[in-house]
């Protein structure tokens, strides 16, 4: 029978692994989530690459650097991520307003629109950092 301290050692370790298991299943059970496709037959990652590729040519360079610099504090790991459920957010917008370019405030109100609410605050906060006034867009904040 084990004892001492490799029985400590042990059960740490299937602490330890039971642990990242459980975490790494939640964030691949969230993927599959937002892969299911809903009533009208796409997915919620369906709908962003759809308004991505219907805008990719309606981007500027100085949008798409707005873009960079509004992601730039979310974590590397997440960054793509991020990217593409923002611009996906800004070419839905940018489509429902039948826009010839996307312009800064299709870029401010999708960034804002597709931020979590949890991270309004790091938000607010990136829009005051850049000089960017987010009182014309407070009625987005409560969304």
């Amino acid at each position: 029978m084990l004892s001492g301290w490799f029985l400590y050692f042990i059960l740490f370790w299937v602490v330890i692994l039971i642990s990242l298991f459980a975490i790494g299943g939640f964030f691949m059970f969230r993927k599959f989530l937002k892969r299911l496709p809903k009533e009208d037959g796409k997915s919620i990652l369906d709908w962003e690459e759809h308004y991505v590729k219907k805008t990719i040519d309606l981007w500027t360079p100085e949008q798409k650097e707005l873009l960079e610099e509004l992601v730039s504090p979310v974590p590397e790991l997440f960054r793509d991520v991020a990217r593409q459920k923002i611009a996906g957010k800004i070419g839905e917008i940018a489509l429902e307003d039948h826009a010839k370019e996307i312009n800064r405030e299709h870029v401010i109100r999708g960034y804002i629109l597709a931020t979590p609410k949890r991270d309004h605050k790091f938000l607010r906060k990136k829009l005051r950092q850049m000089n960017i006034d987010d009182s014309p867009y407070e009625h987005l904040f409560q969304q």
